[in-house]
């Protein structure tokens, strides 16, 4: 019954310390708004800095494992490379031991003296800023006292929960087993893990000293593993991520294991022949922060300068696909040098933006292929690659307007012209693309079935819709006007399907055979589709017009649907014979509207 009381005690004192660190946390980051992320991504010019600011940011926030989940935001988001990461993520291993430092304060004088004074006044204190002051900073900071004194007393509430134990010859015998190097390393990982947070294992290891019965044997192991362990939630971070932020997550973990391994290896090695005299000293809650706090210092002192080394590694461990570096190909493509050969500028120019128009086909595709068989995978590669479009979109709206700037005949002015036509409908492609993705999304958590001829419907505009993307793309690619004359009348066609098919669905809603909650995702895969195909005739118009050194949409438009086109009404014809869902054919009047 005594040994429930104790571990129950524990447990609740775990549980104050881990609310009062996340609280004050909290309360810090409220303080300094978003200074700290601007500082984390825009100050990292080099190493130094990088590991400075790590340190400096985890020390407020009190979290290492934060720190890291936030710049694995950053560099799966481009806005940071995973070298000025890893400088970063060093540093943040070395913040982190504060939070030790701040604990030894729960013991100054005991719990009946300083600390206890410092827990009920900081306490008090929060609660009235908190609740009685009107300001925000007020209150910020009131959240932060409140944080730190419930953080205290949940050190207290440990260091109390296992003082009898220090009577103990169990638990005496059980904390000496620790010294055992790799019994001690597994259950530093262990803890770490579960607990998710490596500054409350330091805090649990000190509560523990203060029995008496922990060793320097024991405590060291024991710090080797929390770091590893810690390495956890920044590993969970990193699901759902692309390569770079992958291989930021892993950085964390490789800077912790190379930590252990050196050092561990070392100070054992050594050791064995010179029999440290220090290592049945008992540890107290100060010697172990320090112990965290120089261990950790010294890790980052002997990895900072292979930083280019560690980067080689994770990119090793995570490798790009053919995808991954044709799409890199595709970037080095737009080199500022080649500004100054105007005729080499576009054809690279032409090669970047069919990497461009590939990637945007794939995902309408991929997009297309979910709402037929959901996958989580597939559907987090939609909104990745969507994030490389749009970086297609920017990197190639700069290098075009810039070109814009050189002398150029009126031939490359068209080729120009015709690029900054159509970057913005193909990057809309990719945004449709995701939208369709979060359809089908929807259908799959929802559970909704369509109805069978709802899913005939579906299935032949599909078919359209793919066809038409293909042609748009490869008349693109291969510049064939004769291809591209055949994307508006498919565009047009899938139009009156569209709006045939909804009125379709709508009587079907009137007759009871379809429910109100699946019309919602119906209704928003045509609106998609249909908008797909307006692109699609947007780049098809813009070739063909941009050649013949014109661009007037309305009137090339009105010109193909003349009647007098025996050309555009045979394709269209043949297209609304071969994806003809409404019984029977549209006259050439329905087709013209």
């Amino acid at each position: 019954m005594e040994g429930f009381t104790i571990v129950l005690t524990l447990l609740s004192g775990v549980a104050l310390f881990l609310f009062g660190m996340s609280l004050m946390g909290d309360g810090l980051k409220k303080v300094a708004g978003n200074k700290l992320e601007v500082i984390l991504y825009k100050l990292t010019s080099n190493p130094l800095k990088g590991i400075l600011l790590g340190a400096g940011v985890t020390a407020v926030i009190q979290s290492s494992s934060a720190t890291t989940v936030m710049v694995v935001g950053f560099v799966n988001s481009g806005m940071m490379k995973v070298t000025q990461a890893i400088g970063i993520i060093m540093g943040a291993n070395i913040g982190t031991s504060i939070t030790g430092w701040i604990l030894c304060m729960s013991y100054i004088d005991g719990s009946s003296g300083i600390a206890q004074l410092l827990s009920t006044a900081t306490i008090s204190a929060g609660i009235i800023m908190n609740m009685f002051l009107k300001k925000k900073i007020y209150k910020d900071v009131g959240e932060i006292m409140l944080g730190f004194a419930i953080l205290m007393v949940g050190m207290q509430t440990m260091s109390g929960a296992v003082a009898p134990l220090k009577q103990n010859e169990h638990f005496v015998n059980a904390l000496t087993m620790f010294s055992n190097p790799v019994m001690g390393i597994l259950v530093g990982i262990a803890f770490t893990a579960v607990l998710q947070s490596a500054s409350a294992s330091v805090g649990i290891l000190q509560a523990l000293s203060m029995t008496g019965s922990v060793s320097f044997a024991a405590a060291f192991p024991i710090t080797l593993g929390i770091g590893v362990g810690a390495a956890c939630p920044v590993l969970l971070s990193a699901i759902g991520t692309n390569k770079n932020g992958k291989r930021t997550a892993l950085v964390y973990l490789i800077n912790d294991l190379l930590g252990m391994v050196i050092w561990g290896s070392v100070f054992y090695i050594v050791n064995a022949f010179v029999h440290f005299p220090f290592m049945s000293m008992t540890m107290s809650p100060v010697k172990i922060a320090f112990l965290n706090t120089v261990y950790r210092i010294l890790t980052v002192l002997v990895l900072a300068p292979f930083i280019k080394w560690i980067e080689m590694l994770v990119f090793r461990l995570v490798k790009d696909s053919e995808e991954d570096i044709e799409e890199q190909a595709d970037f080095d493509l737009l080199e500022e040098r080649f500004l100054q050969y105007p005729p080499l500028a576009i054809e690279q120019s032409q090669l970047a933006m069919n990497g461009m128009a590939k990637k945007a086909r794939k995902n309408i595709l991929r997009a297309i292929s979910l709402m037929d068989s959901f996958s989580e995978e597939k559907y987090n590669k939609v909104q990745e690659k969507e994030t490389l479009i749009d970086k297609y979109e920017d990197k190639l709206g700069t290098f075009l307007m810039q070109l814009t700037g050189k002398e150029l005949s009126d031939d490359q002015t068209r080729e120009v012209s015709k690029f900054l036509h159509t970057i913005s409908d193909f990057e809309r492609l990719g945004d449709h693309a995701v939208n369709l993705s979060k359809v089908s999304l929807e259908i799959y958590e929802k559970k909704l079935e369509l109805s069978p001829e709802a899913l005939e419907e579906k299935e032949t505009l599909e078919a359209a819709v793919v066809e038409l993307v293909n042609n748009t793309t490869e008349a693109f690619i291969e510049n064939d006007l004769k291809k591209a004359e055949t994307v508006e009348p498919l565009r047009e066609w899938i139009g009156i399907m569209c709006n045939d098919i909804k009125l379709r669905h709508v009587s079907r809603l009137s007759k009871g055979r379809c429910e109100i909650q699946r019309s919602f995702a119906f209704n928003d895969m045509l609106t998609n589709m249909e908008r797909i195909a307006a692109h699609c005739s947007n780049i098809a118009v813009a070739m063909v017009e941009l050649e013949e050194s014109e661009f007037d949409t309305h009137e090339y438009l009105k010109e193909l649907r003349d009647d007098n086109n025996s050309y555009y009404r045979q394709l269209f014809d043949s297209y609304e014979a071969k994806y003809n869902i409404l019984g029977s054919k549209k006259s050439k009047k329905k087709a013209k509207s």
